[in-house]
């Protein structure tokens, strides 16, 4: 049969497995990792190592800035979506809301059709100058968009280095 309907699985051999390498035990001048330990390294290499950790995190410290920055834009931008989304629907519930009312007050107030209007116009004039007022004072405490706990590291790790400075210059 060429379709292998009825065929038997072929069966492979299982891989030969290899003993795992010998493994050697560190020198006494090795740390288990394989790194000198501090005490047995020389200046130029402890010097060379704590300019390579240096570098080290300060690029962490620039990539968490960078990860900071970027979670509060995209929270500031789902939050404007949402919000601009919310406003068009009320906009739309309001301008039916309004032209009810406004016919209501006409009905039961005023005798010329257009007074009702100004009214209500003058209300949702008031509403609108809170509203702006309010999304003024919210966006300008969210502005702007400052990598706070990168800052506070950066700090701290600025600190640890002028406090170690100091102890090694001391007698």
């Amino acid at each position: 049969m060429t379709d292998g309907e009825g065929s038997q699985p072929q069966q492979t051999p299982p891989p030969a497995q290899t003993p795992p390498p010998a493994q050697t035990p560190p020198t006494t001048g090795t740390a288990p990792n394989g790194d000198k330990r501090p005490e047995d390294m020389t200046v130029g290499e402890l010097v060379f190592e704590v300019s390579d950790q240096a570098s080290t995190l300060i690029r962490e410290e620039i990539e968490l800035a960078k990860t900071e920055v970027t979670e509060k834009f995209n929270s500031l931008l789902r939050g404007s979506v949402a919000g601009l989304v919310a406003g068009v629907f009320a906009l739309l519930a309001l301008a039916l809301a309004m032209l009810g009312f406004a016919w209501l007050l006409n009905d039961l107030v005023f005798d010329n059709p257009w007074a009702g209007f100004f009214v209500e116009a003058g209300i949702f004039l008031l509403i609108g100058i809170a509203g702006g007022l309010f999304a003024y004072r919210s966006f300008k405490k969210a502005a702007p968009p400052t990598p706070d706990m990168a800052i506070e590291e950066a700090k701290e790790i600025k600190a640890a280095f002028e406090g170690q400075n100091g102890q090694e210059d001391a007698p």
